[in-house]
C-alpha cells in the first residue's frame, strides 16, 4: 500500500496526515487515496494489454459516486448487480453502454430499467430469468443482449461465501444446462447470445482457477459455434485477490499469463469484471480508541468503530492489517510474524462498540502499547467495508474522504442522528 506511508512517525495517505484528517472529519472516518484508484485501473490495463478488453469495476465493491467516477474517467465500464447500482452508473454520467448487469434475482423493473438504458448485456442465471428477459424486451418492443453466467464447478482457496464457481453455489448454470438453454435461445425473438459470462469467487490468490475455467468456457464455446451462435464477448468475471498480508496474492501479471491465451485462442473481445483488485487498497479506516479494558488476561482495545462500520472480520473472518497512525516505526511488513516478547509491544484484541461478541477487528494482535484517545489505522478497507456497512445499533454511517493530489475532499457526509429515521414513519 505504497499511497499509505510512515513517515517521521505518522502515518500518511498521499502527502495528508492522518492525524490531521481526523482532526477534521472526525472519526470513524474511511480515507480513499485516488492515484492509488488509477493505479490499479492502469495496472491491468498493462497486463492484459494484448486484449481487446472492457474493464467494468464491479459496483458492490465499493458504491460511492466519487468512486465510481474515478474509474468512468478512466474509461471503465460497469458491472453491477442491481437496478440501484445501474442508478448510480447513470449519476455520474457513466456509458451504459458498456454496462453488464450480472446477479440471480433480477426482477422486471430492472430488467425494464437496464433495456432503457440499452446495456451491454444481461448475464443469464436461469431459465426462467432468461424468459422473463425475452418478455419483458418483447413487451418493449426490443431485443436484449444476453450472455449466459457458466458454473464450471470449480473449486477456489476462499472463503466459502466467496466461492461462486461450484454445483453448490446459486450461480450460475452447469454446462449441460447451458446446452440446453442453445435451444430456447435458439427459439426466443427477443434475446440475442452475445457473450458467455464465468464468475469462480472473490478473493482468488492463485490463476490456476482461472485456467481451468476458461479450458470449459472454451470447449463450451465450440458448442455455441456449432449452434450457429456468434459469441463475441468472453466475460471472465473479477475475484483477483489482494496483500491483506504482505505478498499475499498474485501479480496482475501472473493472473494474465493464464488468461490471455486462452482468451486469444477464442476470438472474442474480454470484459473483466474487477471489484476488490481496484478499490481493496485504496482506502483505510480511522477510528480513535475509547478504552483499554483488562478482561482477565486479554487486553481489549475498544474502538469507535465497530461491526457496522467495517463487516469483513466478522462475517468473513477477514484479516486486515491495524497500527496506529502515529508510531515510532513503521508497520511491518507482516503483521501475524510479530513477537510481543522483549520487544516493545504489547498483545491485544481490537474490539468496537457494538454489542455483539462477535465485533472484533482482530484477536491476539500484537500492536505497540497504545491509550485511550490513540488513533489506529485499519488497512485494505476499500472493497466491501462502507458499501457492507449499516446503522446496527442506531450508529450513524461514518465519513468517506478522498485524497487528490495530495488534498482531501469530503465525498460521503457523515450521518446524523436525524438521518437514522428520515425514512421512518410514526
Amino acid at each position: 500500500m505504497k499511497h499509505f506511508e510512515y513517515r517521521n512517525g505518522a502515518l500518511l495517505c498521499d502527502g495528508a496526515a492522518a492525524t490531521d484528517l481526523a482532526e477534521e472529519y472526525g472519526t470513524p472516518l474511511y480515507v480513499y487515496s485516488e492515484s492509488a484508484l488509477r493505479g490499479q485501473v492502469r495496472k491491468l490495463r498493462t497486463a492484459f494489454r494484448e486484449l481487446d478488453l472492457l474493464i467494468c469495476y464491479a459496483v458492490k465493491a465499493n458504491f460511492n459516486l466519487a468512486v465510481c467516477d474515478v474509474f468512468r474517467d478512466e474509461g471503465c465500464g460497469f458491472d453491477i448487480v442491481s437496478g440501484g447500482e445501474l442508478f448510480r452508473v447513470k449519476k455520474i454520467g457513466g456509458d451504459t453502454r458498456k454496462v453488464v448487469f450480472a446477479g440471480v434475482g433480477k426482477t422486471k423493473a430492472e430488467i425494464n430499467e437496464a433495456l432503457d438504458a440499452d446495456i451491454l448485456m444481461f448475464n443469464i442465471e436461469s431459465e426462467s430469468e432468461l424468459r422473463r428477459i425475452d418478455q419483458v424486451a418483447r413487451e418493449k418492443g426490443k431485443v436484449a443482449p444476453v450472455a449466459l453466467r457458466l458454473n464450471p464447478d470449480i473449486s477456489v482457496n476462499t472463503h466459502k461465501y466467496m466461492a461462486t464457481g461450484s454445483r453448490e453455489t446459486k450461480f450460475g448454470v452447469d454446462l449441460a444446462t447451458a446446452t440446453r438453454f442453445l435451444g430456447i435461445i435458439d427459439e426466443l425473438r427477443n434475446v440475442r447470445l452475445t457473450g458467455l459470462h464465468v464468475h469462480v469467487g472473490s478473493q482468488i490468490e492463485t490463476p490456476e482457477p482461472y485456467a481451468s475455467t476458461l479450458d470449459r468456457v472454451a470447449a463450451f464455446l465450440e458448442t455455441c459455434r456449432d449452434a450457429e451462435m456468434e459469441v463475441e464477448w468472453l466475460d471472465v468475471g473479477g475475484g483477483f485477490g489482494i496483500d491483506y498480508r504482505a505478498d499475499q496474492a498474485a501479480a496482475p501479471d501472473d493472473f494474465a499469463r493464464a488468461i490471455v491465451p486462452r482468451v486469444k485462442k477464442t476470438g472474442c473481445r474480454a470484459v473483466l469484471e474487477p471489484g476488490r483488485f481496484l478499490v481493496g487498497n485504496s482506502a483505510i479506516l480511522l477510528t480513535r480508541v475509547q478504552y483499554v479494558k483488562q478482561q482477565g488476561d486479554k487486553t481489549m482495545v475498544i474502538c469507535d468503530a465497530g461491526m457496522n462500520d467495517l463487516i469483513r472480520p466478522a462475517l468473513y473472518d477477514g484479516y486486515h492489517q491495524i497500527w496506529p497512525a502515529a508510531a515510532d516505526g513503521p508497520m511491518p511488513g507482516d503483521q501475524q510474524a510479530l513477537n510481543a516478547d522483549g520487544e516493545n509491544r504489547i498483545r491485544v484484541d481490537v474490539v468496537g462498540p457494538i454489542c455483539e461478541t462477535g465485533d472484533i477487528f482482530a484477536s491476539d494482535r500484537v500492536l505497540p502499547p497504545v491509550e485511550e484517545g490513540d488513533l489506529l489505522a485499519i488497512f485494505s478497507a476499500g472493497a466491501y467495508s462502507f458499501s457492507m456497512s449499516s446503522n446496527y445499533n442506531s450508529r450513524p454511517r461514518a465519513c468517506e474522504v478522498m485524497i487528490t493530489d495530495g488534498a482531501p475532499r469530503m465525498i460521503r457526509e457523515r450521518e446524523t442522528y436525524e438521518d437514522l429515521i428520515v425514512n421512518e414513519i410514526t
